[in-house]
Order: C-alpha cells, then sequence, then structure tokens
C-alpha cells in the first residue's frame, strides 16, 4: 500500500503536530519522558483537553460528535500520537462501549451516555472475563434475572482493569440458560459501580502496582433500561467491542517510539562497556523487530480504511492484535537484554540516563498479559483460519 498525503492531509499534519508540540502539558510529557505512570487525575485531564481540542471520538460518527476524520487523518493522527508518547487513552468508555451504545443502544441511552464518554465526564471499567471464564467468555456464568422493572444481577468479574477509578461497568451476563448454543441468552448491560452490592476487590500485579480488580455483584439490582439492544443478543454486541478492543492493542506507533529510544540508548557507552550497538546480533534482532513493525503499520492503514467506511473491524483486527502484542513482549526482551544484570527486579539504584533498568523488568513481566487480553493469540489465529483461510 501506498500512501500518499495531500496538501489537506499534510496541513492536518501539521496542525496535530503543533499540537503535541505545543499543547502537551509539561507535567504529564515529563512523567511519560520518566516512564512514571500517569495519575487518574492526569488521565482525566489529558482526555478532557483533546475533547476540548474535537479529537476525541476519532472513530466516532458525526453525529454523536466524531471527528470526521479520513482513514489518513486517523493514520496521521496515531502517528503523531504514538511518537509524542502521549498518554494512552483509557479505552473503555471511548473505544469499547461508546461504539456499542451508539450502535445498538436506544435514543434515551445514547442521549444519557454518549454526551459524558466523549468528554470523559465518566469513568468506564469492563466486565467480560471471569474466574473460570476468559478466553472461552461463552462459559461466563454471572447471571441477571429479570424481576419486574428490573434485572438482579449476581457474580464475579475479574481482570477489570481500572475498575477501582470506574464509575460505571459494562458486562455481560446470562440472561437465559434455555438456549442451543452457550453464546444465545447473554445479554449486554451498564451498571452503576455504586450500585449496592457491588464490591472492587484489588488484584496486585508482579511489578507490585494495583491495576486489576475482581468485582462481585451480589443481588445488585439493574434497570432494565440498562439493557443495551436486544435480550440474549449480548454476544453479537460483545465481538463488535472485542473488534475494537483488538485493533487497539496494536500500539504501532508507541512501539515505534519505543524502538527508537532503543537505539539511542544502545549507542552509548554503559559502564566503560563498549556501546551495545556493536553487538552484531543485539542488532539483527532489534532490526527484525523494526521489519515486522512496519509491516504491521500497513495491516493497519487497511484497517482504518475499513472502518472509516462503515465497517466494523473484522479479522484485521485479529492480525493487529496478534502481531502488535507480540512485537511489544518482543520490544520488551530488548530492553530487558540491554539492560543486562541491572533489569534484575527491584534495584532502584540501577539507572541508565533518565530511567530506572528495573523498569525494564517489571514492565517484561506485567506485559506477558498483552498476547492473552482481549482474546488470547490463540483465538485470534482460529479466527484468522475460519475467516481468511476458511479452515
Amino acid at each position: 500500500m501506498h500512501v500518499t498525503f495531500s496538501a489537506d492531509d499534510l496541513a492536518f499534519q501539521e496542525e496535530i503536530r503543533a499540537f503535541f508540540r505545543d499543547e502537551y502539558p509539561a507535567d504529564i510529557r515529563a512523567a511519560r519522558e520518566a516512564g512514571e505512570e500517569i495519575s487518574p487525575d492526569m488521565q482525566t485531564r489529558w482526555q478532557k483537553l483533546l475533547y476540548e481540542k474535537g479529537y476525541a471520538g476519532i472513530n466516532w460518527p458525526v453525529e454523536f460528535g466524531g471527528t470526521g476524520w479520513s482513514h489518513v487523518q486517523k493514520y496521521i493522527y496515531a502517528r503523531e500520537e504514538g511518537l509524542a508518547n502521549a498518554p494512552i487513552l483509557v479505552p473503555f468508555g471511548l473505544n469499547m462501549v461508546g461504539p456499542v451504545i451508539y450502535t445498538y443502544g436506544s435514543e434515551e441511552q445514547k442521549q444519557r451516555f454518549l454526551p459524558d464518554i466523549l468528554a470523559s465526564n465518566t469513568w468506564w471499567c469492563q466486565g467480560y472475563s471471569e474466574p473460570g471464564a476468559g478466553s472461552d467468555l461463552a462459559s461466563l456464568k454471572t447471571r441477571a434475572d429479570l424481576a419486574g422493572d428490573h434485572y438482579v444481577v449476581n457474580g464475579t468479574k475479574t481482570w477489570t482493569t481500572l475498575g477501582q477509578f470506574a464509575d460505571w461497568i459494562f458486562i455481560l451476563a446470562r440472561t437465559s440458560s434455555d438456549v442451543a448454543r452457550r453464546q444465545e441468552g447473554i445479554s449486554f448491560m451498564l451498571i452503576d459501580m455504586h450500585s449496592p452490592g457491588v464490591t472492587v476487590k484489588p488484584i496486585i500485579m508482579l511489578d507490585g502496582k494495583h491495576e486489576v480488580n475482581e468485582i462481585h455483584f451480589d443481588n445488585v439490582e439493574v434497570p432494565v433500561n440498562n439493557l443495551v439492544g436486544e435480550e440474549g443478543k449480548g454476544w453479537t454486541y460483545g465481538k463488535v467491542l472485542l473488534q475494537h478492543e483488538r485493533t487497539n492493542s496494536s500500539n504501532t506507533f508507541r512501539s515505534e517510539y519505543r524502538l527508537r529510544k532503543l537505539r539511542d540508548q544502545v549507542r552509548q557507552p554503559v559502564r566503560g562497556a563498549a556501546p551495545l550497538n556493536e553487538d552484531r546480533n543485539f542488532m539483527r534482532r532489534l532490526a527484525a523487530v523494526e521489519v515486522e513493525l512496519k509491516g504491521l503499520e500497513y495491516i493497519e492503514l487497511r484497517t482504518l480504511a475499513s472502518v472509516s467506511s462503515g465497517k466494523a473491524p473484522g479479522a484485521e483486527s485479529s492480525f493487529l492484535k496478534l502481531i502488535g502484542t507480540e512485537i511489544q513482549q518482543k520490544i520488551d526482551a530488548l530492553y530487558m537484554d540491554a539492560a543486562g544484570y541491572y533489569a534484575l527486579p527491584y534495584r532502584p539504584d540501577a539507572t541508565v540516563g533518565a530511567g530506572n533498568e528495573t523498569d525494564s523488568a517489571l514492565r517484561y513481566f506485567n506485559f506477558r498479559k498483552a498476547t492473552i487480553y482481549a482474546g488470547s493469540n490463540e483465538i485470534q489465529k482460529n479466527i484468522i483460519a475460519k475467516h481468511v483461510l476458511g479452515l
């Protein structure tokens, strides 16, 4: 695929570059450059700034506040955002539940939820995985039983990212067991996290951070108006959401940014040793990842073109998720190799430049999850085999 920018596209590119150069808040930029965790307040402030600039809802329809950008403009924005090392948007509202609501929700739901999602006035989390239902999501056990004008929800969701900050959660729950296929009888609904009976329990990751949670629902009453679309059609809606999540899992240009930083790092002598770029084996591996990343970029271009024409991302999203997450893990491994002994966990005295080499190990361990979330990479291979190869 050959990408040619028109005069308008080049003007747009300069506008976006100027924004990230001149309006990217200094404190957030500094935290990102130092590899520090972005606080919830910083995250919300950043997303609100994008909203005020008209940069939120990149793939949303214009009638719901979307940008109306072409696929080339979306590509340009994603590239400039990644190379600026800007914070990753919390995806659960803008990129996940928002598209489900504007596609399948009622007019009341659209008016009630979409403006606050777009403006980042509400924080959402995702309730899909369960202790016994991860990649095999159709085996979920959380139930939602109709009782008059509300559902009574009981069950547990796990690996709920940033659920400790969330105002709302969207879940898949079983509303009927009298079905021919396990994928039937599952519904998609929206739950206020402050509802009586909702309990959030932290799960501490290997890097010591409270990133994910287990969320318990004990006779939680959910108004029937919070059911999205038709009862029993949640599997269909959930698949659309997962396609968007997989598309956003590639992080192509953020990976490009990390490779650039690594190339700069390995040019420098460390503790009297020769620069790592003199190690031909290491540089061969780095170059191989760069080649893979360029191929991923063109897959992403095709996917953006498909989405911009009104289609939901299909098997392309599985390619992006599969290749993108494997590349992220390969880059993590390169950083670990570059740090050597000093990547051993919990060595706060081990530093190179402005960064902390211990972070290389912590990120390496944390992001082993990348090939599992949004549907494991083994599942993505099955999807590709079925929809692309016809197997």
